[in-house]
């Protein structure tokens, strides 16, 4: 044995397993080439006996380099090289490597204790590999003689070196012996082995995945590795890993690839995110097995990434598993095809692989042919995921006619199923419709499907369901259509007063900011704005007052933000500006409100709402509509009626000065009561905002910027507004940045009224670059456009106003 130390040192009571040999070796029993015990002796015509191995490779050496053939020991000459076997001296050989092998095989079972010193135990494995490399029948021996639990129990030992010996001889113990392995897989081993793969010592993970790989050979053993706790997901782990060195990253590999032949571990290894033994087996597994795979991966929770990699790689199996006959395949299908179909990616990837047309005849079948319930559900929901991902709809042909997801008839029939099915599949459906009328090229199109068949008024009805789901999707479902059909929900929430103040009580609620809220207030924007006898009902039901109050509190931080923040603001004031375009409402409740409420300064105070675009652009629309009343409520002075000589004299009067009052409107204004832009000092805010990004909120600003030059007003006076809020410029900038259009046309029109200063018109004739945008105007704009950039033009001498050269003749 002492071929197999290395070299440490035990107590002096160890009992070394060298010394157990019950006989010493005789010289015959080594070959004199070797210098090892014989396990061939043969022997050769002058009697010396040699390992047959070793004598062949003399001879041969000798043939080769021309040399005699002599005898290794003696050096003389050989007349033959016929070898005799020594079948006495092997059997002999035989005995004594029996008994001493037995001695030092229960010398072993002794040394293996947890008790032992650690070289005692050390020798006793490294003898036991020995064994077993030595040759194959006596890894039975190592089983007959119960020494397998013994090495088991050593891998509790508290020395490393023991432990790390212990799994590599199991390893060595079990190779190409089930047997053995069957018996290393009783009991509490695999759990033993298996925790060794976590361990901060990198050997010992690399002798214990080495032990996983060789046990896992065994089919009958595939089951019982992965029913230990954590065995699959430390071995993905491994697997997968950067830092693990290469031989056991491969290792923990190819006992994935062994243990995958076993379902239940194909299940762990796809909840560990490892899919493609899953899918392998889904694409080339027998019909068992596709019904198989495909309900595990139903059950899963996959990341986004993944559910590309699955509608990829298996998408078009599952289509097809889809479409069978029989309903336990139909429903693992459709099951997995849920899973998979949430992302937008694999969603798009799912449309390319053809489900549309089978997933829309499951939805409309009926008779024998029909879906379960339940499965329904899932088909509208795949069908919702779908529609979700914003892919062109109108092009897919998904009936027998050519016909559209957007088609009337397709329209028709989701209506119909949305009102004689079950809240669950209809509120699935109703995110259908709302997928379809997110996009612009596709929205008017179910509107109008919509509109033909009457379901206008049931799915405003649909805005009172108990399940918040259900509302959730019919309210963005009417918000989406409301651009296109917005005067009949009116009509419809008018004739039914009660949905309205629900709608008004939901967007009031003290919840935080839910996503129900911000949908509901964003139908209610979308509604027509000029609408002025739902405006009326909306102040009757007191939304305009619950709305002021909550934006003043979002203003103030008492409402902390959610992601729904910024579309439930944008949402109230939309709202909020309704009153705006209804203020000259015959019972004046409006206008009274909005002086109540002083609803000009909280629209001045949103221009700042500074990266709320939206909200920006409409408080400037509101500050306009507001500001174009203010001629009409200013208090204008009332001067006493002339005396008998003044009438009789004018030129002895002199007109009574009364100071404090509007250079623009020329009478008694305010910002609560009159709404004037000046008294609220709106104008330098709107001018800061010409500089916006976004045109929206510049052709906003710019519309409530006109409102002090229109007619009605002293245009002289606002004018001078404008130059000292040094606003001429930023105008002139708008004008020659030829933005868009509306734009344009607005500018044209500001820049004249402008121009009919003298300073102003001298200062910009000798700016050829407006002079140039006035030209491009007046050659390629719309008739009025035209005519409002000639008057500029004339203002800068650009043409000549020729009437002040005809005469009377």
């Amino acid at each position: 044995m002492a071929g197999y130390s290395d070299g440490g040192q035990s107590d002096e009571n160890s009992h070394h397993i060298e010394r157990l040999r019950i006989e010493p070796i005789y010289d015959s029993f080594i070959c004199p080439l070797t210098k090892q015990v014989m396990r061939d002796p043969v022997t050769l015509e002058n009697g010396q006996t040699f390992e047959r191995e070793a004598i062949q490779k003399w001879f041969k050496e000798c043939r080769e380099s021309g040399r005699k053939l002599v005898c290794p020991s003696t050096l003389r000459e050989l007349r033959t090289t016929e070898l005799n076997p020594s079948i006495a001296l092997r059997n002999t050989i035989e005995e004594w490597n029996a008994r001493n092998e037995a001695a030092q095989l229960d010398m072993a079972r002794r040394s293996l204790s947890l008790t032992s010193p650690e070289n005692d135990a050390v020798q006793a494995l490294k003898f036991i590999q020995h064994l077993c490399l030595k040759t194959p029948p006596n890894k039975h021996v190592v089983r007959n003689a119960e020494l397998i639990p013994m090495i088991v129990d050593v891998l509790k030992s508290s020395s490393r070196r023991v432990r790390c010996m212990a799994l590599e001889t199991l390893r060595i113990v079990a190779e190409d012996d089930n047997d053995n392995k069957e018996i290393m897989a009783e009991g509490d081993t695999m759990r033993t082995v298996v925790k060794f793969l976590s361990h901060e010592q990198s050997q010992e993970r690399e002798e214990a995945v080495s032990l996983l790989y060789e046990l896992s050979k065994s089919e009958r053993l595939h089951e019982k590795i992965g029913l230990v706790n954590g065995a699959i997901l430390l071995l993905v782990g491994m697997a997968s890993s950067n830092s693990e060195n290469v031989s056991t990253v491969e290792k923990a590999e190819m006992t994935l690839q062994n243990l995958a032949q076993c379902e239940n571990n194909v299940r762990q290894m796809a909840e560990c995110g490892r899919l493609q033994p899953l899918l392998t087996l889904l694409l080339e597994g027998s019909s068992e097995t596709k019904l198989s795979m495909a309900t595990i991966l139903g059950e899963q929770t996959l990341n986004n990434d993944v559910k590309v990699f699955v509608a990829r790689t298996a998408g078009f199996s599952l289509i097809n598993l889809m479409k069978s006959n029989d309903s336990q395949s139909r429903e693992a299908a459709l099951k997995a095809l849920n899973q998979i179909s949430s992302d937008d990616a694999s969603a798009n990837v799912l449309i390319a692989a053809g489900i549309l047309p089978p997933l829309v005849k499951d939805l409309f079948s009926v008779g024998n042919k029909q879906l379960a319930t339940r499965l329904k559900e899932v088909s509208a929901t795949i069908l919702a995921n779908i529609v979700n991902s914003g892919h062109d709809f109108d092009s897919i042909p998904v009936g027998p006619n050519h016909q559209t997801l957007v088609s009337e008839e397709i329209i028709h029939n989701l209506l119909y199923l949305i009102s004689n099915t079950g809240p669950a599949i209809e509120g699935k459906l109703l995110q259908v419709l709302v997928g379809l009328t997110s996009s612009s090229s596709t929205a008017s199109t179910v509107a109008s499907a919509i509109k033909s068949s009457g379901a206008t008024i049931s799915l405003v009805q649909f805005t009172e369901a108990p399940q918040r789901d259900l509302r959730i999707a019919s309210i963005k479902l009417l918000q989406n259509i409301a651009p296109q059909m917005g005067q009949e929900i009116a009509s419809c929430l008018r004739s039914s007063p009660g949905q309205l103040a629900t709608l008004i009580k939901v967007v009031a609620e003290n919840v935080g900011i839910s996503e129900e809220q911000a949908a509901t207030v964003g139908l209610l924007a979308e509604l027509p704005e000029r609408d002025v006898g739902l405006t009326r009902q909306m102040l009757d039901e007191g939304a305009f007052q619950l709305f002021v109050s909550r934006v003043i509190r979002i203003r103030q931080g008492e409402m902390r933000g959610t992601r729904f923040m910024t579309p439930y603001l944008e949402g109230l004031v939309r709202v909020l500006a309704r009153i705006t375009f209804a203020l000259s409402e015959s019972s004046g409740a409006v206008r009274a409100f909005s002086t109540r409420h002083n609803i000009a300064s909280l629209f001045i105070d949103l221009l700042q709402a500074n990266g709320l675009d939206n909200v920006q652009m409409v408080s400037a629309t509101a500050l306009e509509n507001l500001s174009q009343e203010s001629k009409n409520l200013t208090k204008l002075p009332e001067f006493p009626p002339p005396g008998f000589c003044a009438s009789v004299f004018p030129c002895l009067s002199k007109p009574p000065i009364i100071t404090g009052l509007c250079k623009v409107h020329r009478g008694t204004c305010s910002l609560q009561e009159t709404f004037c832009l000046l008294e609220g000092r709106a104008v330098d805010k709107l001018v800061a905002l010409l500089d916006h990004t976004n045109d929206a909120v510049v052709e906003s600003a710019l519309a409530a910027l006109s409102t002090v030059l229109e007619d009605g007003v002293d245009v002289e006076e606002g004018v001078q507004v404008l130059l000292d809020a040094e606003g001429v410029k930023p105008i002139l900038d708008v004008l020659m940045e030829k933005r868009t259009e509306t734009l344009r046309r607005r500018a044209v029109w500001a820049v004249e009224r402008l121009l009919r200063s003298e300073d102003i018109a001298y200062e910009v004739s000798g700016n050829p670059n407006v002079s140039t945008a006035l030209v491009d105007a007046f050659q390629h704009g719309d008739y009025r456009t035209r005519q409002i950039a000639e008057r500029a033009l004339k203002h800068v001498d650009r043409i000549p106003n020729f009437s002040s050269i005809y005469t009377n003749t």
